[in-house]
């Protein structure tokens, strides 16, 4: 096949990435081909799924026209800094033009060793490769900015990682590019400002054209930066996701959500709800992920300040300005996704959003199964269903009587529909997914990936994955994978 590459990254100056050759893996099996995501590439699925398509995806074989690279970056990792990270088990195969015009990357993931790997061995498991895959297609149905899944495949090899030898993998991943905050440290590390200003054009051309006209494009640049991560952290909340590992290495210049390890969407909603075995500080919980969201933004405009004047207290003040206006972006995006999952109208108050979402804190209620009934509610279902989710019904019978004096669910049904998802990609299910898949058997993965393209439908024959985990089911940890 005839991949039609245009790879615009690997002609950036050499300092940017390293030219990389993929490890070979002995028994190369596709799990999973994205059919939908191949059309919207302009690829053949019929090619993909042979042989040789399977080899690409397995980097056994390197398709004419890809020019593999490792990319260079940095990064804050839990508030400590790393100058230098990069791409340890990761290959960028090259950039495609997209059938609705628009350029992607396409990355494989758990390709073997880089110069970035620091000591790993640059592969994956298996188990990462089907969490990411199941976790960003969903979150793609969810209608999140997010990377996406084109292919999963099996290597026939193991991998050996704590818990023992595990089945390996290989994920292909598609984004609008792989850029990273941390992309930007990793020139201000070197006090490149050269590359600084390269990495920057180049980006405004990429992602955010309208900022190169502006008086000040770098100012600009930030500013839309800012606004995408605000805008897609207010998302992430409404849906009770929580990312797991908000590094600033792991923070998309575009805007997408970006590498799913120890990522999990709450069950029983809590603020401070931590999956994340490696979170022990609860730095990434779910209700830190807006301050954490400016923090890594304001690490981004740390890269800049170079760029915005010559002067360094005029670049400060221009760059401060700019982050001030985060807060304000971000809880007026949160707002409005929680009033349109309440039924609320805009001038409704935050405060009748936040008591509610206290009396779910305090009683345990699954955070997605409130929301789907009091969608049901607002469409004319007995206020029952809802009331016997909380042990103390008291104080949500006083809440719920102050929402009915607030909501119009005749005219919001629609807007509750479309934002309070019926089925997420429910820790426990992705967890028995992974398990059957080590003994062969994908069955439930492919169901359940099924089950989560069409999230805010109602689906029977889905029925079961839309509830909550037993007491023996409960996850309490998720894993990088690394």
């Amino acid at each position: 096949m005839n991949i039609l590459f245009d790879n615009t990254y690997a002609r950036l100056p050499e300092r940017f990435f390293a030219k990389q050759e993929s490890a070979r893996v002995p028994e190369p099996k596709l799990v999973r081909l994205n059919l939908g995501l191949a059309a919207k590439l302009s690829l053949d699925a019929d090619w993909l799924k042979s042989p040789d398509g399977v080899a690409m995806f397995a980097g056994n074989a390197i398709p004419e026209g890809a020019e593999p690279i490792a990319q260079a970056y940095a990064g804050h990792q839990f508030g400590g800094f790393s100058p230098q990270l990069g791409d340890g088990r990761a290959l960028l195969l090259g950039e495609v033009i997209g059938a609705d015009g628009a350029r992607y990357d396409l990355q494989l993931k758990g390709s073997g060793r880089t110069r970035f790997s620091r000591g790993g061995d640059g592969k994956s498991a298996l188990g990462p490769v089907l969490r990411e895959y199941i976790v960003s297609e969903a979150m793609s149905a969810l209608g999140v900015p997010t990377t996406r899944a084109l292919a999963a495949v099996a290597t026939g090899e193991k991998v050996m990682r704590q818990e023992g030898p595990l089945p390996g993998g290989v994920f292909t991943r598609v984004a609008a590019s792989h850029i990273r905050v941390g992309t930007f440290q990793y020139f201000l590390a070197r006090n490149d400002i050269d590359g600084l200003r390269v990495l920057a054009n180049y980006v405004m051309v990429r992602h955010y054209p309208a900022a190169a006209p502006a008086p000040n494009p770098y100012l600009a640049l930030l500013e839309s930066v800012a606004n995408a991560q605000a805008d897609l952290i207010a998302q992430w909340m409404s849906l009770g996701f929580i990312h797991g590992v908000m590094n600033t290495d792991n923070t998309a210049i575009s805007g997408e959500t970006i590498d799913y390890g120890p990522c999990a969407f709450m069950d029983a909603f809590h603020p401070q709800c931590v999956y994340s075995s490696i979170d022990s500080g609860g730095r990434y919980a779910w209700g830190n992920q807006p301050s954490i969201g400016l923090w890594n933004v304001t690490r981004f405009a740390e890269t800049l300040l170079p760029l915005l004047s010559e002067d360094h207290d005029e670049a400060t003040k221009l760059a401060e300005a700019a982050l001030a206006g985060y807060p304000e972006r971000f809880g007026g995006q949160y707002a409005a996704h929680f009033r349109a999952k309440f039924g609320l109208p805009p001038e409704a108050p935050v405060a009748l959003i936040q008591e509610c979402l206290g009396l779910l804190d305090g009683q345990g209620v699954d955070f997605t199964l409130f929301f789907r009934h009091l969608t049901r509610v607002a469409g004319g279902e007995d206020p029952k269903t809802l009331a016997v989710m909380f042990s103390s019904s008291e104080p949500f019978e006083q809440w719920f009587a102050k929402w009915r004096g607030e909501a119009n669910p005749a005219r919001h049904l629609a807007a509750m529909r479309g934002t309070n998802p019926i089925l997420i990609p429910r820790n426990h299910r992705v967890a028995q997914a992974i398990q059957n898949a080590y003994v062969g058997d994908f069955a439930p993965f492919h169901r359940l990936v099924d089950a989560l393209a069409a999230p805010y439908a109602e689906q029977v024959e889905y029925a079961d994955l839309e509830t909550p985990p037993r007491p023996e089911e409960i996850v309490h940890e998720t894993f990088c994978g690394t």
